[in-house]
């Protein structure tokens, strides 16, 4: 069990990083990535914190704090060069906000994000299906989300992503401890959106590969 999309006390999130990855840790993650909330005016300041977060914990922790950054509400003209400076800047993993139907993103996110080579299009809403098979073409993972209102879309999401062979991931965006998802709840996430258990099997394994296995 792991999450690839949670935030702490950097963005909107509850929890500094030390207490986000011991309350994953007692549920038995293997590891979780903090991907707060980000745009041109604090990418620089969060992601070297939670690199930093990441260097000291991981020393001594068997769950391991993977940093990340998730672009949020940026302009999609500016998202591929702010992609390419969180990798710069060290993000191991980098999230998109996408296009969800709670919030008003703008149109051409869930393309530009894709286009850029982002590592996760969050909460994609009613994607497109040109923009899934492009996903698929790039490996980029459509997630799945646990959290209320963005995963209003999962079952539409989770549809095309099977007929194109995009890659999925189950994650909470968590932002409160209440948040975080048992791997019990992740898999009821993953069969409410049509997956069968054998998928879900995999898109771990292959999601493992990716961001966990150095």
């Amino acid at each position: 069990m792991f999450d690839l999309h949670c935030h702490s006390i950097f963005s909107d999130g509850e929890l500094i990083p030390a207490e986000l990855l011991q309350r994953v840790k007692k549920l038995g993650y293997e590891g979780v990535a903090i991907t707060d909330h980000a745009d041109h005016s604090n990418i620089d300041l969060v992601i070297p914190r939670v690199i930093a977060a990441a260097k000291a914990l991981n020393q001594v922790s068997p769950t391991k704090l993977i940093p990340g950054i998730e672009l949020t509400h940026v302009p999609p003209p500016l998202i591929p060069e702010l992609v390419q400076r969180a990798r710069m800047l060290g993000a191991v993993v980098v999230v998109v906000h996408g296009e969800t139907l709670v919030e008003p993103v703008e149109p051409g996110t869930n393309l530009a994000a894709i286009k850029a080579g982002a590592d996760i299009l969050a909460h994609p809403g009613l994607i497109s299906e040109e923009e899934v098979k492009l996903a698929a073409e790039k490996g980029v993972f459509l997630e799945l989300s646990g959290r209320k209102g963005h995963c209003l879309a999962n079952g539409h999401v989770a549809s095309l992503a099977r007929k194109y062979k995009a890659p999925l991931v189950i994650n909470s965006d968590a932002h409160a401890p209440s948040d975080f998802m048992t791997a019990e709840m992740a898999q009821m996430v993953g069969l409410g959106a049509g997956l069968s258990p054998a998928e879900i099997k995999n898109l771990y394994a292959l999601a493992r590969t990716r961001f966990l296995q150095p």
